[in-house]
């Protein structure tokens, strides 16, 4: 099978994917949850006009002339309207977020008086409408302020919960089974024997999949055992899951089994090589309604691989609008040379210039193994299959790293 365009290889991932089933859930427990409908308010903020300061109603015209003294009739604070009417000659207190009472058109704020008994001496002009906050100003029922396939922000919350919604109509989020493969593979603490590792690709898919919507199911380490692999891949098709990301394994030497177990379980093959640098041996497939992510062994591949495939996947099966990640420009800081067959996602450093552009440094050494790199890596820098030679200072594409 020839490598594949990463533009093909994800609309092959997407494709025929739509949002899954729709819930209602609290909107407590809501944040980060993407939106199945359209929320329109179900009541108008404010219902009616209330004072924006602390100080007394009146009728502007009775202020025309300063200083005026005005016989205070009552008072308002929030949430205890005055059931009389301000007339000619009469002001009544008032509190930020009381009814404005019937009569009044001004609001004046108390530094600007001076109270004696039930008389107020105001020393300078009202204007009408000044200091208040007149009916729907913030908006009015009816208003569709949330839509459908917003991912809920703790200000979306503040404002459907301002609506008058409890609960909030949402998309459920998929459970992703991540499962790392390979007999070298053994758990942080475990002190590694001659030729083992420390399994770390897991802890940094399952944090990225949580921080996408997802929920994680960690199914640990299986070895190069064709059984043990595909129990794992049973196991994860009976807890459910809608994706299966496993890691190594999947391309086609001796020891890379995991492609042969896939198909031995039924997989549906959509691809397993990708013309892309690092990540190139990465297969795609359905097993039923489940999707299958087969990423690379080595961290970086696996890494790159998530924010590229698994991610939009994700937020696709989530019901989001925009799937894949927003990519900017910024300027190179050092020269690349020409580039291969192969698209390539360069880690590099971001610094802000003094006129606000990025500036990208590729790291130096790019070997898909080196994780420290990763870590402190800001984005990735994007060169196009057969890219020319670029210099320093030269306008590149990026991807910034975290969500």
């Amino acid at each position: 099978m020839a490598m594949l365009p990463v533009a093909d290889a994800l609309e092959q991932v997407l494709a025929g994917v739509a949002p899954l089933g729709v819930e209602q859930v609290a909107l407590a427990d809501a944040q980060g949850r993407v939106l199945a409908s359209d929320l329109a308010a179900k009541r108008t903020q404010p219902p009616a006009a209330v004072s924006a300061m602390d100080g007394y109603a009146v009728r502007a015209a009775d202020t025309a002339t300063v200083p005026v003294t005005l016989t205070v009739i009552g008072g308002v604070a929030a949430g205890h309207p005055f059931d009389g009417a301000v007339g000619a000659g009469q002001a009544a207190r008032i509190f930020t977020g009381g009814v404005l009472p019937k009569g009044a058109d001004a609001i004046v704020i108390q530094e600007n008086t001076t109270r004696d008994g039930d008389r107020v001496t105001v020393k300078s002009a009202a204007v009408a409408g000044r200091h208040i906050r007149r009916e729907g100003i913030d908006f009015r029922e009816g208003d569709v302020l949330l839509h459908a396939g917003d991912r809920l922000s703790d200000r979306d919350l503040m404002v459907a919960a301002a609506m008058n919604y409890p609960a909030v109509p949402v998309h459920r989020q998929p459970r992703v089974a991540i499962l790392g493969t390979g007999d070298e593979l053994v758990p942080p603490g475990a002190e590694p024997g001659p030729g083992e590792i420390v399994y770390s690709n897991g802890f940094a898919l399952a944090a990225l999949a949580r921080t996408t919507g997802a929920l994680v199911d960690q199914m640990g380490v299986v070895g190069d055992k064709p059984a043990d692999i595909r129990d794992a891949i049973r196991r994860a098709r009976g807890h459910g899951a809608d994706v299966l990301v496993t890691t190594g394994g999947a391309s086609v030497g001796d020891h890379d089994l995991v492609q042969k177990a896939l198909k031995d379980e039924g997989l549906a093959l959509s691809f397993w090589r990708i013309a892309m640098r690092p990540g190139r041996p990465m297969l795609h497939g359905r097993l039923g309604p489940m999707q299958v992510l087969g990423l690379p062994g080595n961290p970086v591949s696996s890494y790159v691989c998530a924010t590229l495939f698994l991610v939009p996947l994700i937020r696709r099966l989530c019901g989001e609008t925009r799937v894949t990640p927003a990519l900017l420009s910024a300027t190179l800081g050092h020269d690349l040379p020409m580039n291969d067959e192969r698209q390539d996602y360069l880690r590099a450093v971001l610094t802000t210039n003094a006129d606000g552009t990025l500036t990208a440094t590729p790291v130096g050494n790019q070997d898909s193994s080196l994780m420290a790199s990763l870590a402190r890596a800001d984005c990735l820098v994007i060169r196009e299959p057969y890219a020319q030679a670029a210099r320093a200072g030269s306008r590149c594409v990026i991807l910034k790293l975290g969500l």
